[in-house]
């Protein structure tokens, strides 16, 4: 072991990786519970299948951790950087869905009536939310002033 001192906060590569987890965890969940409150489907247009939402989350995920990464490049990382991480979440999630329903073969005017449903029912403010707070957390780490935890026997000095 080095005696060197550890580096204040989290590296941004390693924020935005958490930050990114934190996201699509707390996406798909709170799709999913605000799916099971409201009774309703997350896209409600029939015969797309699951291909549509499952890229729709990977693109709103690519584009969230793309802003972060950019955000998190200030010494120090502004909370401001939250806000156009969340809309880079909601429009990869749109963009997504479009483009999964294309992939999947479904006729072009339901995938855009999919990201429509999306845009305006509430899977698009839950995506935009919590890519607002996924985003806070990633700049908090980032500009934690804290090192890790540490055992009295690791200390340097002798003294009881």
């Amino acid at each position: 072991m080095t005696n060197e001192p550890r580096p204040a906060g989290v590296t941004p590569p390693v924020a935005v990786v958490f930050a990114s987890v934190v996201f699509i965890a707390l996406s798909i969940a709170s799709l999913g519970v605000a799916s099971l409150v409201l009774d309703t489907d997350v896209i409600p247009v029939r015969g797309l299948g699951a291909v549509p939402g499952v890229i729709g989350q990977v693109a709103a995920l690519g584009s969230f951790a793309g802003v972060l990464f950019w955000g998190l490049r200030a010494v120090p990382p502004s909370f401001l950087t939250a806000v156009p991480c969340a809309i880079a979440a909601y429009v990869g999630e749109i963009v997504g869905v479009v483009i999964g329903a294309l992939v999947s073969g479904a006729d072009p005017v339901r995938g855009v009536a999919a990201a429509s449903s999306v845009a305006l029912g509430f899977a698009g403010p839950v995506v935009a939310a919590v890519g607002l707070l996924a985003a806070l957390f990633g700049v908090f780490l980032v500009r934690a002033r804290t090192s890790g935890p540490r055992w009295t026997w690791e200390d340097d000095d002798d003294a009881p």
